[in-house]
């Protein structure tokens, strides 16, 4: 049977012809973009320096808390025999303790810390030098680890450094500051080497080294360096600090055991030892049972048959070779259904733009030809066919078979199943070589029929940034792991050696070595993990492989040979009998050339000169977005290399040669020196090798704060209010009517009758809004509440139910259970007296004869003699299809059933004749009916189910043919009203719009806000993918959802600014202006606001979607017939710049519910809501100035002239200041000494006014122009907050007179503007402009309105009045007529782009596309790249730290490039045809004209 309206194909038919094409355009012209962005991103960083300032990752920031929370920081007060024994040893003589993991070496470095501490005290007690104790680790990692277990262990001042901190930039105050705070220092050695090189400090000045993991000691390692250049010297000179090294094995390679042990011992001017009792170590550290399982020889590698096709698709790809590779490893060792699954990770939502990315990136990296694109486009494509594949493949459940798994992976299973059959505190690490084996294992061990109820598994990986089919780690998720695993929330860990060395691993009592070790030392540290009693260490061995047993033998033998060689060393060992000489291991680098500064020390290498001269580069004067490099070109002649360094155009020395060297680091090593040198020589290095330019923070640090304007994430929605679920669960007792009504129903084009809804609970005054009828009229729908309930008798809830139930089965074909207590509301007729009487009693207001007429009659029969009157207008029902209705006109007595359609009848599938049209059985129930044919054909109009009344009609929909003739007897008369089933069809809109207004008074309780309803929706109401692209084409426009939140999110972002700034001025009264910027920066920053709209899930509130069909319907009660929700509809994507925007826009709407009584609590409440901080807590506007203290230069005694500066200034602005030093304050120029009156400067009142004015302009824009876009409010507000035009009033106002300053030049501006600004008014002849044209004042003209207008907010108690008023008195007469600065907002880059585009040269076909560009390293502040389409041709382009200012800069090249470019030309040389296509209609906005209808009632 058909169903007519269930979805309506015209409509979709229509959407989908204008989206497409949109899309399409947009699709191409953004593969176009990619492509070039990739070539261009590539090229930019290829060329960034490492000189870029690192920031320490909030990951890495917040694990402090963590770490000192590990139960494992506190060490054990009792030590050991051997331990005490190492530890006398080590206070005598240099030391490397080779000691088991878990045998407390960390300990004896504690015991020897405090020992050298006590000895330090001594000393600085005797009034020695202050020296100070390193210990040094190998990673950040450890830093923090290490930091933490010493903070909990000594009783002196301890700090931890790392490079991630910025330390490379601090000076040696900082650093002399910092040593003299700290006896104990833990950090990289990186960190070491620096201060040593730059003379930060010296090794006199160091009294113990500890050198954790000490085997790393060896060739250019951190460790290696600082004891060849530093170290060294220091024993020559007999000022050596002590040192001890520990390890667990002092080789981690497969080297010479002995060899390389006397290696160590030599470049660290150690001695090796350990416990001179085994036993006593065995005794203290537990050491596992070991045992050898084997499984069965494992298959060949193969090809998966999803592999298969993989490999046909994109198995030339090499982006995914590595992927391939492991396919064909792990088809072996782990089994087809883990290949499989690794297939699906590669290919998951995850990977799809990782791996888009790192296509285009490496194929442009070799194919710079635009010819060639179309290469990568069918790569690209290939790569969507191969997902295709991945997405329709099915994945089942594993079963612990060889059909699945590997002989491997079944034994470990085994193997933990029996270990965790039952509950236990058994603690477990795997042990495998890969990440990508980890994660499969442990996706493989989380499934249930492979794993147990008792078994519950992790992941423990490196930290690092995932690349393609790769997991990004952080080492807060590292922390939080462990955390879990010591907790026994986790008791199995698949880990790689990141779990062998480095972060502090809770004892286990079960280690499995999945994949055997390579070297001694990772056996030995692996081993060490299981340190329990009782514990077992297994090695997984393939029967008969043969290098599995060889590497067994050698690990045991090695560790024997160690371990004899640590046991054979005569305690009074000294180093002169080493047989390694450190002259022969130091002969390379004593070739190279050493240049030390006599008057501090500070060394340059070789090998530091790279650093050094990165560092003075960076350092040199440059734009905040650009990067400065040093360029080396390095040439071979003769055999050998020499380089030469060029440095940056503004360095005071371009370039230098280094010397011929046989090696080409060595060469670029050279030049670097040599370049070095010459800038000592010059000056332009200090005297610690530091540059002289004073580097400036960056411009837009800032955008660190910003969000990825595209990031998106899917979020949970709220389908319905929690009104409807919190009213059910009995039945009513009394019920409140809600009646909605239309305002204009003659707009309907049929007979109507009012509906009123009934619920438990009195609902809210909802606002009007317009609903729009086929005819293309519109009306109002007014909601009036009965102020008395009415009492749910059995007699009265028995019609009301049955006339409900009947509205939901014949007007939208669900059929609900009959259910009271499960029914949210109820539907019910108005009495068609209401509009006359507007009664107040609900007993007088429902038309209880319709009620009842519609309780007894289940539908109207038709006999033999029935009048034609009977058929009028009558409402008729098609039983057998879920979704055609009509509504009749009258009998057509020419016309039988027999007669063929009409041509313009809406179409069906059978239009044979009206009877065959008027029937919707399938063809072979068709065949066998059989009709008495004694009815009479009837004229009626299909009822076109368009659902969407809040949107307006569209042309298709409007002509859609809806006029048919009918035979009645297959059909069903409804005994429903025609003007109740009229308005019925209205109710879908009806409710949808009720339940977002719900949901969003639901969000403003939850707030504590008291925001009127229409605001309140509007606030939460986001209408497309890009609803703050204000004047961009709008994607995935929803229609019908009224004003979005763009508007108010524009108002209540100012108001949050002045909030913000209010509350930071009263609480941090000695904060200079930049602190004040920052503070204010974290407050209301896109990412706080993000945070906090997550914590408090406001994204469920959030309404993204138009209306759609299947929600609006009660969920509460059972459905019987029909189709329920989509669960998919509970879900939604929101980008992270959109829920911020929704915060702002919530400020918004909570200000301007209470615009008429100019009350500011509520958005004050809600800022302290939202912002979420301890530097905003204030729940009313008058707790701004209860929590103000004035300061004691506002309120000392005025003199003659600050009381003189009072009196005049009242003259010129009708104010009397209270508090004449306040006013004084707001005139002190920066330069102006504040000892002279003692008053500060300016800058923190200009702080304070900048963000008043701002509140002022955008107040008095957004209530002048109520249609006008965010765009252009903020252009227009441009120009009355420029520097422009405050310095312009500044001089009307006389106030530049008053300016006081320490500065000739100052003086000598003003003078020079104050003649141009006078002359520009009187040529201006009145018009208020006159300033535009002028030059821009010095800064300190606006900055003194600004100022000033902090001071009288300030002085008036905070009264915003004044600030009104000022507006009112001396700015708002500039402005009443804004169209005359039409001009001036067009100075901004991207909207006069964007009017030259369309206005002068006649383009529509233009976009700004920006991408960040992808870092070298993660903690570098990220950068913007936006380029300029038209045309599909990019034509300019700009880079800066932010997507705004990347926009600007691209916009403005594209200004320089289209100068003096007539139409003509334009459209010759872009092949632009915009206006054809504008006649021709093909510009049509998607949304607009695309309809939502299937058939049609032209008449509704």
């Amino acid at each position: 049977m058909e169903e007519h309206g269930t979805d309506s194909e015209p409509e979709k038919e229509l959407s989908a012809t204008v989206e497409q094409r949109e899309s399409d355009r947009r699709r191409v012209q953004s593969a176009k973009f990619k492509s070039w962005f990739s070539k261009r991103a590539e090229k930019i960083v290829t060329e960034e320096s490492d000189t870029s300032q690192k920031i320490l990752d909030d990951d890495v920031q917040s694990t402090r808390y963590l770490m000192q929370r590990q139960e494992s920081n506190v060490i054990i007060n009792d030590p050991r025999e051997y331990q005490l024994e190492l530890f006398e040893r080590a206070k005598d003589q240099n030391v490397i303790a080779v000691l088991d993991t878990g045998s407390g070496k960390t300990l004896i470095s504690v015991l020897l810390l405090k020992h050298t501490l006590d000895q330090e005290l001594e000393n600085r007690g005797l009034g020695k030098p202050l020296r100070t104790s390193f210990f040094l680790v190998d990673s950040v990692t450890l830093v923090f680890q290490q930091f933490a277990v010493l903070e909990c262990n000594l009783d002196q001042k301890i700090d931890r450094f790392c490079g991630e901190m910025g330390c490379d930039l601090w000076n040696k105050e900082t650093w002399d500051k910092l040593f003299a705070e700290n006896m104990v220092v833990v950090c990289t050695a990186e960190v070491l080497y620096q201060c040593l090189m730059h003379s930060f400090i010296s090794m006199d000045r160091i009294n113990l080294l500890i050198f954790d993991e000490a085997h790393h000691a060896k060739k250019n390692h951190p460790y290696a360096k600082i004891i060849k250049d530093f170290y060294i010297a220091a024993v020559d000179a007999g000022t050596c600090p002590k040192i001890f090294g520990m390890t667990a094995s002092p080789v981690d390679a497969k080297v010479d055991v002995v060899r390389a042990a006397k290696e160590l011992e030599t470049l660290l001017h150690c001695q090796i030892a350990t416990a001179s009792d085994l036993t006593l170590l065995q005794r203290a550290v537990h050491r596992p049972a070991e045992q050898i399982v084997s499984y069965d020889r494992l298959v060949k590698p193969y090809n998966t048959p999803l592999t298969q096709k993989l490999e046909a698709l994109v198995g030339n790809l090499e982006i995914l070779s590595k992927s391939f590779y492991f396919a064909q490893v792990a088809s072996s060792e782990l089994g087809p259904w883990c290949v499989d699954r690794m297939w699906y990770s590669t290919f998951g939502p995850d990977e799809d733009r990782k791996l888009e990315r790192k296509l285009e990136r490496d194929f442009l990296a070799i194919n710079r030809q635009l010819e060639a694109m179309t290469v990568l486009d069918e790569d690209q494509a290939r790569l969507e066919q191969a997902r295709e594949v991945v997405r329709a493949h099915t994945f089942g459940d594993p079963s612990p078979s060889l059909h699945d798994l590997s002989s491997k992976v079944l034994l470990l299973q085994d193997y933990l199943k029996q270990r965790f059959e039952r509950p236990t505190d058994d603690r477990c690490i795997v042990f495998v070589q890969r990440r990508s084996t980890a994660r499969l294992l442990e996706d493989l061990f989380s499934r249930p029929n492979i794993g147990t109820p008792n078994l519950r598994v992790g992941l423990l990986v490196g930290a690092r940034k995932g690349e393609v089919n790769d997991i990004s780690v952080t080492f807060r998720y590292q922390v939080l792991m462990l955390t879990r695993f010591r907790k026994g929330l986790i008791n199995c860990l698949f880990a790689t050696s990141i779990a062998e060395e480095g972060l502090d691993i809770p004892d286990c009592n079960l280690i499995v070595r999945f994949d055997l070790y390579t070297t001694m030392i990772q056996y030995i540290q692996s081993r060490g993990r299981a340190r329990h009693a009782n514990s077992k260490y297994v090695h997984m061995v393939e029967k008969d492989n043969a290098a599995h047993h060889e590497t067994l033998r050698e690990v045991r033998k090695g560790e024997g040979v160690m371990r004899r060689f640590c046991e054979s060393l005569p305690a009074d060992r000294h180093l002169q009998g080493n047989d390694c000489d450190l002259e022969n291991a130091l002969v390379k680098e004593r070739g190279f050339r050493v240049y030390t500064e006599p008057e501090t020390g500070a060394k340059l290498t070789y090998g530091s000169s790279l650093a050094v001269l990165a560092h003075f580069v960076g350092r040199l004067p440059h734009d905040a977005e650009t990067t400065l490099q040093a360029h080396y070109v390095v040439l071979r002649r003769e055999g050998r290399f020499f380089c030469e360094v060029i440095l940056p155009e503004n360095s005071p020395i371009r370039s230098a040669v280094g010397r011929p060297v046989s090696r080409r680091s060595i060469a670029k090593r050279s030049a670097a020196f040599e370049a070095c040198l010459m800038l000592r020589k010059a000056g332009h290095l200090d005297k610690h090798l530091l540059p002289t330019y004073q580097k400036k923070l960056p411009a837009m640090r800032n955008a660190l704060l910003a969000l990825n304007m595209k990031k998106a994430s899917i979020y949970d929605v709220r389908t319905k209010p929690a009104f409807w679920a919190e009213s059910v669960g009995h039945e009513p007792v009394e019920l409140f009517l809600t009646i909605f009504e239309l305002e204009k129903p003659d707009g309907l084009g049929r007979q109507y009758q009012p509906l009123a809804l009934l619920t438990r609970s009195r609902l809210a005054q909802m606002p009007e809004f317009p609903i729009h009828f086929l005819t293309g009229a519109t009306s109002l729908i007014i909601s009036t509440r009965i102020a008395s309930s009415l009492a749910a008798t059995d007699e009265k809830m028995v019609m009301i139910n049955t006339f409900t139930l009947r509205i939901f089965q014949e007007l939208f074909n669900k059929t609900y259970e009959s259910d009271l207590q499960a029914m949210p509301y109820w539907l019910a007729p108005i009495s068609p007296q209401w509009s006359e009487s507007r009664g107040r009693d609900p007993k007088d207001v429902i038309d209880w004869d319709t009620l009842a007429f519609v309780h007894e009659n289940e539908c109207l029969e038709w006999k033999a003699g029935t009048p034609d009157e009977f058929w009028k207008g009558r409402f008729i029902v098609d039983p057998l299809s879920g979704g055609t209705r009509y509504f009749a006109v009258a009998v057509a007595p020419n016309l039988t059933p027999l007669d063929p359609v009409p041509a313009d009848a809406p179409k069906r599938k059978f239009m044979d004749n009206i009877l065959q049209y008027s029937v919707s059985f399938w063809r072979k129930a068709r065949e066998k009916a059989t009709w008495r044919l004694d009815q009479p054909v009837v004229a009626a109009h299909m009822v076109m189910h368009r659902l969407n009344w809040l949107d307006a009609v569209t042309e298709k929909e409007r002509c859609a043919p809806t006029e048919c003739y009918i035979y009645p007897e297959p059909l069903k008369v409804s005994a429903l009203p025609p003007g109740i089933a009229a308005m019925g069809y209205v109710f879908p809109a009806i409710m949808f719009r009720l339940d977002s207004y719900l949901i969003a008074l639901e969000l403003c309780d939850k707030l504590n806000l008291d925001v009127k309803t229409e605001y309140a929706l509007e606030a939460i109401t986001k209408d497309s993918d890009n609803t703050e692209d204000h004047r961009n084409e709008q994607i995935h426009f929803q229609r019908g959802m009224g004003r979005n939140y763009e508007r108010l999110e524009f108002l209540g972002d100012c108001f949050l600014k002045m909030a913000t700034s209010i509350s930071l001025y009263t609480l941090n009264p000695d904060n200079d202006e930049f602190e004040y910027h920052v503070k204010r920066m974290l407050l209301i920053c896109n990412k706080n606001l993000l945070n906090t709209a997550v914590k408090r899930k406001l994204y469920e509130y959030i309404r993204s979607t138009g209306f759609q069909r299947r929600v609006w319907y009660p969920e509460e009660p059972k459905l019987l017939h029909g189709k329920a929700v989509n669960q998919g509809m509970r879900k939604h994507s929101l980008g992270d710049k959109s829920l911020a925007d929704v915060c702002e826009a919530i400020i918004g709407a909570a200000l301007l519910s209470h615009h008429e009584t100019g009350n500011f609590d509520n958005a004050v409440r809600a800022v302290t809501e939202l912002v979420s901080s301890k530097d905003h807590d204030m729940k009313t506007w008058n707790d701004y100035y209860k929590l103000y203290r004035k300061p004691a230069f506002q309120i000392a005694n005025a003199t003659k002239s600050q009381l003189d500066l009072a009196e005049q200034m009242e003259r010129k602005d009708s104010y009397r200041f209270r508090h004449p030093r306040l006013l004084r304050s707001a005139f002190a120029h920066p330069s102006y000494p504040s000892s002279w009156e003692n008053i500060p400067c300016y800058q923190r009142l200009e702080f304070l006014g900048d963000s008043l004015l701002d509140m002022a302009c955008v107040n008095h824009l957004y209530h002048r122009y109520p249609d006008r876009d965010p765009q252009w409010l903020t252009e227009h507000k441009m120009a009355m907050v420029s520097n422009k035009f405050l310095g312009a009033l500044c001089v009307k106002l006389g106030f530049h007179k008053h300016l006081r300053s320490n500065g000739a030049m100052v003086e000598y501006q003003v003078r020079e503007y104050v003649t141009e600004i006078e002359e520009a008014e009187r040529l201006g002849d009145g018009s208020p402009d006159y300033w535009v044209s002028a030059k821009g004042p010095p800064k300190a003209l606006p900055d003194i309105v600004e100022a000033y207008i902090g001071a009288l907010f300030v002085d008036s108690e905070f009264d915003y009045k004044q600030v009104e008023r000022f507006f009112e008195e001396h700015i708002k007469v500039f402005f009443a007529d804004m169209t005359i600065y039409d001009t001036f907002a067009n100075s901004h880059p991207t909207t006069w782009l964007n009017n030259i585009l369309t206005t002068n040269l006649g383009c529509t076909n233009f976009r700004i596309l920006a991408e960040e560009i992808p870092a070298l390293d993660a903690a570098l502040a990220p950068q913007i790249l936006a380029a300029v389409m038209v045309h599909d041709d990019i034509i300019a382009e700009g880079r800066a730290a932010s997507d705004r200012h990347a926009r600007i800069k691209a916009s403005e090249a594209a200004l320089d490039v289209l100068k003096g470019l007539s139409p003509a030309e334009f459209r010759r040389q872009y092949g632009c045809d915009c206006k054809e296509e504008i006649a021709g209609g093909a510009q049509e906005r998607p949304g607009e004209g695309a309809g939502v209808a299937a058939h049609a009632d032209t008449s509704m």
